[in-house]
């Protein structure tokens, strides 16, 4: 647990001096500040990733056609993160596309829902968009959760040509969330007349945990899905001044789902269902 205090300066106050001069005569960097950084590069040195590709159909998306990405609807619990679905826009075609077109409508604006990006592998259609116009059938409490509600879905009245009118190929359901799974240490911070500092170390490691699963709204099949697993720790050292060391968790998985998502939406002549673990 990282923990910041504020001590009485009666009780503290000759500590904070010694550690105050302690810097500026350099005794503190040996003494202190080296063995923490060595324990926190020790720490901070391990951050893992996975990407698995299961191919269940050929896809090949042109630029003339679009995605939409949704979090996974969920009754009870948390989520993805609409950071995370921006970040999938931003690393997939270059722009939040959702976002942009959520700001333009809080402010009055009108902006197309579906974008029309030159030289991009193909387009994006805003999330909150495509859920309303297809209400109330992507609400959670009627969303297709799997292959057999896909085809159910898709033969509700009116859905197979509203999808056709907005150009919308593929749904992507991503289903995950990033979180904190430990930590440990602890930080004192104490000021005072001659100065201020902080000692100690604490880290906490987090997990993320992210699945991209594709639907194809033209051919009424699941094609397939994507997953990413990262897990880092990341430090806090005190060391008169805190000095966080922080693993890139999150935007390390959505570097690797959407550079991976990119490629099989893209797909080629020879692909065929496959799995395929990195």
């Amino acid at each position: 647990m990282l923990r910041m205090q504020r001590y009485p300066l009666d009780s503290l106050d000759f500590a904070v001096r010694a550690v105050w001069r302690a810097r500026k005569s350099g005794v503190l960097r040996t003494l202190i500040a080296v063995p923490m950084l060595i324990a926190a590069l020790m720490l901070t040195g391990c951050m893992t990733a996975k990407i698995e590709e299961n191919r269940e159909a050929p896809t090949q998306i042109t630029s003339a056609e679009a995605i939409v990405l949704l979090a996974k609807p969920h009754l009870e619990g948390t989520g993805t993160e609409h950071k995370f679905l921006d970040c999938l826009e931003r690393k997939l075609v270059g722009e939040a596309h959702s976002a942009g077109v959520a700001d333009a409508q809080r402010a009055g604006k009108k902006i197309e829902s579906r974008s029309s990006l030159a030289n991009k592998p193909f387009q994006i259609y805003a999330d909150s968009q495509f859920v309303d116009a297809l209400y109330p059938w992507l609400e959670p409490s009627t969303a297709p959760a799997n292959a057999q509600g896909f085809t159910t879905f898709l033969g509700r009245p009116g859905v197979a040509e509203r999808v056709g009118t907005m150009g919308v190929r593929f749904i992507v359901w991503i289903d995950g969330v990033t979180q904190k799974t430990d930590g440990g240490g602890s930080i004192a911070c104490a000021a005072g007349p001659g100065g201020a500092g902080c000692l100690g170390l604490g880290w906490w490691e987090k997990h993320s945990d992210y699945e991209a699963t594709v639907w194809d709204l033209r051919d009424g099949v699941s094609v397939g899905s994507v997953t990413t697993d990262v897990k880092g720790t990341s430090v806090m050292i005190g060391a008169i001044a805190p000095i966080p060391l922080i693993s890139p968790v999150q935007s390390t998985a959505c570097d690797r789902l959407a550079g991976q998502l990119k490629s099989f939406l893209v797909g080629s002549d020879e692909d065929q269902p496959r799995t395929v673990r990195r």
